[in-house]
């Protein structure tokens, strides 16, 4: 089963994530895990940045495949249409959902003011991630969809006012459901 929590930065995901993991005995892929070889070593948004994140994501990738599978793995990105990139990147999940199992997706989302007060966080700019309040109001005035609204299995999740463990107990209630119905659906049932 593959988790995939999309979202505008500065939303919260990665620290809904590591909750939603522990909750879910399952394994986290933060986006900037991945994306953090192409800031360090290359220009962004050259044909080596893009490239080195292309070649990072097909090894996570293989990775994930190889977890059992009854191993669930939790990611996190920000994903957002209009974007070739994000595009091709999404059409990579949809394949390794294939691979992983069914594909659930949380748009995770928060107003503008908790959006640029989480962004604004001393701990985001350790992490090489924006943290500047004007990135969220760009992101929040621009309001490019996020991808994966067509998904099969789509969660809306406005986490204005929660904490963390507050969203990621909401969204692995969600999943745990969905993850008893998937297993029902699957199981033979006898004729009566």
């Amino acid at each position: 089963m593959l988790t995939v929590l999309n979202g505008y930065p500065g939303v919260g995901k990665l620290s809904i994530g590591q909750k939603l993991a522990e909750l879910l005995n399952g394994r986290l892929v933060d986006n900037h895990t991945l994306w953090n070889l192409a800031f360090a070593l290359t220009e962004r948004k050259t044909p080596a940045f893009y490239e080195t994140i292309r070649t990072v994501r097909r090894l996570a990738d293989d990775l994930i495949c190889k977890l059992p599978d009854e191993v669930p793995v939790d990611m996190t990105e920000a994903l957002t249409a209009g974007s070739a990139f994000c595009e091709e990147y999404w059409a990579g999940l949809e394949r390794l959902s294939q691979s992983r199992g069914p594909l659930l997706v949380v748009h995770v989302h928060c107003d503008l003011e908790e959006n640029k007060r989480r962004i604004q966080s001393v701990e985001r700019d350790l992490k090489r991630k924006p943290h500047d309040a004007g990135y969220a109001v760009q992101n929040h005035k621009r309001a490019r969809g996020l991808l994966g609204k067509n998904a099969e299995h789509l969660l809306e999740l406005d986490v204005s006012e929660l904490t963390a463990p507050d969203a990621a107990r909401k969204i692995a209630h969600w999943v745990q459901n969905f993850r008893a119905d998937y297993r029902e659906a699957a199981m033979p049932h006898s004729p009566d």
